[in-house]
């Protein structure tokens, strides 16, 4: 059954997408590990990293697009749940340190020690683990989402109220996460990372084999994501991100296929953020920025929205951009953003990969009632005629 499920999503597309990633996934730790320093099909340990953080921020997009492109939901705070998945993996993190911090207290991080707490917070409990760290990594986002969902499409906000609502979700996160009292760090946040599964987190291979598990990771969210497009449940959420109520009047509970869509997106989104922190090194508030979900949003529409495949393409492409021009221009990147936002919302209004389509479609098509040379022409007959 599960088999089925997966099979269900691998169209050409998947094939396209899947193949890249399984090409990443050999070619980046070779070219990496095994090629020679001076060779200049070499990689750096840094390039690896920035690569992964790319890929970080791809699953993040195929998350928004499977709410924004396939229920109609443009969220203007998915950048919470990647921050909360996030902190979950930065708080298993800071307990790996133990008496290795600057205090040298084997059970404080330094940040509390600094702020002069006696004790571990209850909610610091466990994440001495990685498998109830790997375990919050879904469930906090996971029931924030639920929680929120649940209230939200109960009261039937859509449109852009409910933009604005998830854009203040994100907004409050981002308060509450600046104060010190909050326990998790205050605005330097969670940093300092020593070991993860008991290997040193700076260490080539390990960087090398975060990378492959940002791979997988994103490769399995897309078999996930597609499987669920393609199948029975797909079709009702098309259908209710182009006509909700009519979905309603013919009996369906929409509020319940979009609350299950919504929270398999935060928890893909919590997965996201949960590998981008060992590999970028820290985590903190500004991580809950409005701005970060913004960011998600034009990578997605640049792309192109309700493709899967185009959200992890433009998040690639846009963050690759950004590298380059906040070192060359960063006066102006903020401006080469906005305008790329306009740009693609007037002119590749189904992102970079409907630019093909787009490009088809102003082109003369040939009538398939053209006759092949030398063929008989038909006449009509005497009952055509009259007709």
């Amino acid at each position: 059954m599960l088999l089925r499920f997966f099979l269900m999503g691998l169209d050409r597309k998947a094939g396209i997408v899947l193949s890249i990633l399984a090409v990443l996934a050999v070619a980046v730790p070779v070219m990496s590990l095994w090629v020679p320093a001076d060779s200049p099909f070499h990689l750096s340990v840094f390039t690896v990293s920035l690569l992964g953080k790319y890929l970080c921020f791809a699953l993040l997009a195929l998350a928004l697009d499977l709410v924004w492109g396939y229920c109609g939901i443009l969220s203007l705070g998915h950048a919470a749940f990647f921050a909360l998945g996030g902190y979950a993996m930065g708080m298993y993190l800071m307990r790996q340190i133990g008496p290795r911090g600057v205090y040298g207290n084997p059970e404080l991080p330094d940040f509390m020690v600094f702020l002069n707490w006696t004790e571990l917070p209850w909610y610091w409990w466990g994440f001495d683990q990685f498998w109830f760290a790997a375990l919050m990594v879904l469930v906090v986002p996971g029931a924030l989402a639920f929680a929120f969902g649940w209230f939200a499409f109960r009261s039937r906000v859509t449109g852009v109220y409910l933009s604005i609502i998830t854009q203040a979700l994100t907004f409050a996160l981002l308060l509450a996460f600046f104060r010190n009292d909050m326990g998790f760090g205050g605005n330097n946040g969670l940093t300092d990372f020593k070991d993860i599964l008991g290997y040193d987190i700076q260490a080539d291979t390990t960087r090398v084999a975060l990378f492959v598990a940002t791979v997988a990771a994103l490769a399995l969210s897309y078999m996930i994501a597609s499987g669920v497009i393609a199948s029975k449940l797909g079709k009702v959420l098309v259908a209710l991100r182009d006509a909700e109520s009519r979905v309603r009047f013919m009996g369906y509970d929409t509020e319940s296929y979009k609350l299950f869509a919504w929270t398999l997106s935060a928890c893909m989104a919590g997965v996201a953020g949960a590998l981008y922190v060992p590999q970028v090194g820290i985590i903190n508030p500004s991580e809950f920025a409005p701005a970060s979900s913004i960011e998600a949003v034009i990578w997605v529409a640049v792309g192109g929205r309700g493709t899967l495949a185009g959200g992890i393409l433009g998040a690639v492409l846009v963050n690759m951009g950004k590298s380059y021009f906040t070192g060359a221009l960063p006066e102006l990147w903020l401006f080469a953003l906005g305008g790329l936002f306009v740009a693609v919302t007037l002119f590749l209004p189904k992102g970079l990969l409907g630019l093909w389509g787009q490009l088809t479609a102003k082109l003369p098509r040939r009538s398939k009632a053209t006759a092949l040379p030398g063929a008989p022409t038909a006449t009509p007959t005497a009952g055509q005629k009259g007709a």
